[in-house]
């Protein structure tokens, strides 16, 4: 009985983060090599053009007010970021005193182009991995789903196990958030997680949830859980808080007949 797939995966350091790439489904190695080739050269991309800490990214030259480039993915960004700081009430902003950094958004969008890329391509079953926010595609085996621990990112405990053949994972706070109101470091909790079918999407979610703090983000939590994105809630003494549709992903899944 076939009990694993084939397939290939590759780690790469993108910018001093660790990203992975784990394709399964079975492809000639002629054709998963340059898969991976051109998966990396695609994050290192855009690493380049969205990084606000390089000079010549892009967001860097906006941000020094030089000439940038009318690049198609850059206009695509800014918009998604105007919309979805408008839908989490400001609480997700892309622009605070004057800098534009899209890092709470671009991640998962960065993972969620090539996911659906990694789908055009033939390779549907897959799994990549950047700094806690992961996309999975497909199978992690014939007939089973992708499993995925959710760790808590100051201690490594983890928190959940998630399961899923089509799902966006992000998780923020292991990197410095601001409240963008203020302009102030949140720590009011210790980490969010938020599951849904956008990965960019969902990661925008987190980090907003995470600005709010612990009662605004229970309220704004509620109301994202009426649609398909799911959140937990990790507050500074460890108490979890989960919206009642996360718990369906952290259900064993059914073993298939035969």
């Amino acid at each position: 009985m076939v009990t694993t797939f084939p397939g290939s995966a590759r780690v790469e350091m993108v910018n001093g983060m660790r990203v992975s790439v784990d394709i399964r489904t079975a492809l000639p190695r002629r054709e998963l090599t340059p898969l991976l080739d051109n998966a990396f050269a695609w994050l290192h991309w855009v690493d380049d053009t969205f990084n606000p800490l390089k000079e010549d990214s892009q967001i860097g030259r906006l941000n020094h007010g030089r000439t940038i480039e009318q690049i198609p993915e850059l206009i695509e960004v800014l918009h998604r970021c105007d919309e979805l700081r408008e839908a989490t009430g400001g609480w997700f902003d892309p622009r605070i005193n004057g800098v534009v950094d899209p890092s709470g958004y671009i991640k998962g969008w960065a993972l969620e182009r090539l996911s659906r890329g990694l789908v055009m391509a033939g390779a549907g079953d897959h799994r990549v991995n950047a700094g806690g926010d992961i996309r999975l595609r497909g199978s992690a085996a014939p007939g089973k789903p992708w499993t995925v621990e959710i760790r808590d990112p100051h201690t490594g405990l983890v928190r959940k196990v998630v399961h899923g053949h089509d799902l966006g994972i992000a998780t923020s706070g292991g990197a410095r958030i601001v409240d963008p109101h203020t302009g102030r470091r949140q720590r009011g909790l210790s980490s969010v997680t938020v599951l849904g079918p956008d990965l960019g999407v969902a990661d925008a979610y987190a980090t907003a949830l995470y600005a709010m703090g612990p009662v605004a983000a229970r309220r704004f939590a509620a109301d994202l859980a009426e649609g398909p994105y799911q959140s937990l809630i990790v507050e500074r003494d460890g108490r979890e808080v989960s919206t009642p549709g996360f718990a369906e992903y952290c259900e064993p899944p059914a073993r298939l007949a035969g």
